[in-house]
Parts: structure tokens; sequence; C-alpha cells
């Protein structure tokens, strides 16, 4: 059996066949306009953000943040100057027979195990323990405390013991001081 189809019918298969990729290529070309325009609105959004971030803001905190690393360099150099002073035994002595006669009192005992390797804060430096037995009046023996601290500035006061006597025995106050005294080594 066969169909037989009129001119017509021909004429209308063969628009169908041609209409219908038309349309399926001009819808396929609609959504892929439509995903082009939102591409280019995210990019001139992005472009529009990357315009806002200005490298002169950048180049500035660069020169901040050398100028903060250039202040600390100039700092850590100072403490390890400040640290590197010398503590040997005799300077030491002489320093504290200096503030104790700066503030009226004196420097009964002075001794030391010598040198020792410690570190400060992470820092490598060596220590001189130091003990000292002071005589004088209390406020004497307290300024010598404060002037240890304000002479020595690399060291720490680890213990005072102010004893003071009773009033009918005529002695004077004295004071007992255990403190150490650092100073930097190198890296």
């Amino acid at each position: 059996m066969k169909l037989k189809l009129s001119k017509t019918s021909w004429v209308l298969i063969t628009i169908g066949v041609i209409i219908i990729p038309l349309v399926s290529l001009s819808l396929l070309h609609s959504q892929q306009l439509k995903q082009q325009n939102q591409l280019n609105e995210e990019l001139a959004l992005s472009q529009l953000k990357l315009n806002g971030f200005q490298l002169g803001q950048l180049s500035g905190q660069q020169g901040e943040l050398e100028e903060k690393l250039s202040q600390t360099t100039s700092q850590l150099e100072a403490t390890r100057c400040m640290l590197s002073q010398p503590n040997g035994g005799i300077a030491t002595s002489n320093i504290l027979f200096d503030i104790a006669e700066a503030h009226g009192v004196a420097v009964t005992e002075i001794s030391s195990p010598g040198l020792t390797i410690a570190e400060l804060d992470g820092v490598p430096c060596s220590a001189l323990p130091l003990t000292a037995k002071v005589e004088g009046d209390i406020p004497g023996l307290v300024s010598f405390v404060t002037g240890l601290s304000n002479e020595l500035t690399t060291s720490i006061v680890e213990s005072l013991e102010i004893i003071i006597p009773e009033v009918t025995s005529g002695d004077n106050s004295s004071a007992n001081i255990q403190l150490v005294i650092y100073s930097y080594r190198g890296d």
C-alpha cells in the first residue's frame, strides 16, 4: 500500500522540516544571548570592584609596613646594644659601690658564682648572678634597690630581704639582694 501525497502536503512537510530547525536555532541563540549578557554584567561588576581597589592604597600600606619594620629593627638594635653592656665582676662591683655611695648605704658583701649562659625571652644571653648584702637606713636601702634597677637596666632583682633590727640593738638595717645581670651574647 502506497501512500500518495499531494504537492501541497509535500510543501507543508518541507516547510515544517525547515521551520522546526530554524525555530530551535532561534531559541538556542536567544538563550546564548541571555547567558552572554549575564556574563557581561558580571564582568562589568568585577571590573568595577577591581578599579575600586587602587594600587596606590597598596603602595601606601607597603610604605607604612616598611616604616614599622625599620622602627622595629632600630628598637631591636638598641635593645641588643643595651644587653651588650659588659657585666664583668670588677665593673659590676664598682657600679654597686657607686650606687650604694649615692644612696648612703654600704655594701658589706658581694659574691657571684660567675657567668652562666641563659635565655631571656628567647634571646641568648650571658648571665651574672650576684648576691649582695647592704647596710644602711630603710629609705637608703629602698632607694639603693631602685637605683640598681635604674643603673643596671639589664638586671633583674630575683629576691630582696630587708632585715630591720630591734631599735635597742643599735644595729643598722640591712638588705640581702639576689640579682642577675644579663648581657647579649649574639646570634
